[in-house]
């Protein structure tokens, strides 16, 4: 590959990655989403985050079984349970730290 198509194939990649990125932005910037519309996208993050993070905390990976006794599982209970009472994301990093940490040492 010489440097002609090196350059051609790195443009390439970089506007198929920045155009699905721009376009909306372009798109919906000066326009007034419908309620349903905004509604729906200020949920996408938490299915994003829930699809990431349930096979950490529901499954073993081989053979992949569904375990509800995993360490990253009961760690996450009590850190969700300081997440959601004081809203700060330090002590909800550092509960989940602590939880990890302890329940390895004791598991």
């Amino acid at each position: 590959m010489n440097n002609r198509d090196f350059l051609l194939l790195m443009l390439a990649m970089g506007a198929v990655t920045y155009l699905p990125r721009a376009l909306p932005l372009v798109l919906f910037s000066r326009r007034t989403l419908p309620g349903w519309f905004a509604e729906w996208l200020e949920l996408i993050p938490v299915a994003i985050l829930s699809a990431l993070i349930a096979p950490t905390l529901f499954s073993q990976p081989t053979p992949r079984l569904f375990v509800l006794g995993k360490v990253e599982l009961l760690a996450a209970l009590p850190t969700l349970f300081c997440a959601l009472k004081t809203r700060s994301l330090a002590g909800t990093v550092i509960t989940g730290m602590l939880c990890y940490w302890g329940l390895t040492l004791v598991m």
